[in-house]
Parts: C-alpha cells; structure tokens; sequence
C-alpha cells in the first residue's frame, strides 16, 4: 500500500511538472523608438547652468557632471554632481517610456531636498527636445506650496544639450529659474 501512495505521489508530481514546463514565459515588451530616443543621454557630460531662486535673488552659477548609463533597454539613469553657491549637490535621475500612457516617464532625488520628482512628458515633434512636467514645492513662495515645474533638454547635436528648469507661477505663465548647457565629454 505505501508504495502504491509512492508511486502516486511521483506520477502527481511529475505531471505537476510538465504543466509548469508546458506554460510559456509571458510575452516581454521590446524597447520601442521611444526608448531607443534615451540612448542619446549615454556617456559624461559637463554642465553649466544659470539661475536665479526669485526675483529679488542673485543670479547663481552652477558647474558640474552628468554621467548617464541606461539601465537595460528601457530606462537611462543621469547621476549628477554640482556645484551650488559653494554647496556640493548629487542628484539622481531616471527616465524611461511608459508605453500604455504613451509618455516619458521618471524621477529625480537629490541630496539638497527630501522630496522626490515624479516626471510624465513627451518629445516635441522636431524629435530633438524632452519635456518633462512634475509638481513640487514651490521655493519661491516661501511655504509649502506646491506648483508645476518643467524641465527640458533640448539635443543641439548629439554632444551639446540646452537645459532649462521653468515652474509655473500663480497666474498660470512658465517662468524660467534655471537654464544652461551641458557638452559631452566623453
């Protein structure tokens, strides 16, 4: 009698196991135009950017380094070190394409703010600029306001992009806080 169970147990797992063999692996997302357009960031870039935290503010300069690497197919990931008025700031960045919503998507964190960009956008139709729109607080209020911010890159040639940071202000208009180029280095 135990043996027969043995057996039993044995054919049950066996025919448990070929319907696991049997099933196929779900269907993967290939990477699209879309992504491919990301591909452009890869490599080490200097950056220099102008701006100004509101209106009664001096204008500050900022120098520093992007190093982008993708991460598979799908997402590039833009790590930068600055320069900020004397204050060193790391950031991360992560951009991908969000095929069902049919956008750019991604994040940024840096290490002068504990709070974390959540990006959607689109390229324009020359094929040559990401815009990504976020909310955030708003630092020119002063308080805890949140507002819409706008980050572009604008590829001139492939080793020279126009970088600009705009937030929208209380009456609806874009205005432009940051703005500056980065050339690739290697």
């Amino acid at each position: 009698m135990f043996q027969s169970l043995v057996k039993f147990a044995s054919l049950l797992i066996c025919l448990a196991g070929s319907a696991v063999v049997a099933q196929e692996m779900p269907q993967m997302e290939e990477a699209s135009v879309q992504h491919e357009w990301l591909d452009q960031f890869v490599g080490e870039w200097t950056t220099e950017m102008k701006g100004s935290m509101g209106e009664d503010q001096p204008a500050m300069e900022c120098e520093g380094v992007m190093k982008s690497r993708k991460l598979g197919e799908f997402w590039v990931i833009n790590e930068l070190t600055g320069d900020i008025a004397g204050t060193t700031m790391n950031g991360i960045q992560t951009i991908g394409y969000d095929s069902a919503k049919e956008k750019y998507v991604g994040t940024w964190v840096d290490s002068m703010a504990n709070y974390m960009w959540r990006y959607e956008g689109t390229v324009d139709k020359s094929g040559k600029k990401l815009s990504l729109e976020a909310e955030g607080p708003n630092f020119m209020a002063g308080d805890e306001t949140m507002t819409q911010f706008r980050d572009s890159y604008e590829f001139k040639t492939p080793d020279h992009i126009i970088a600009t940071s705009e937030m929208m202000t209380g009456d609806g208009k874009w205005v432009t806080f940051m703005q500056g180029e980065m050339k690739r280095s290697r």
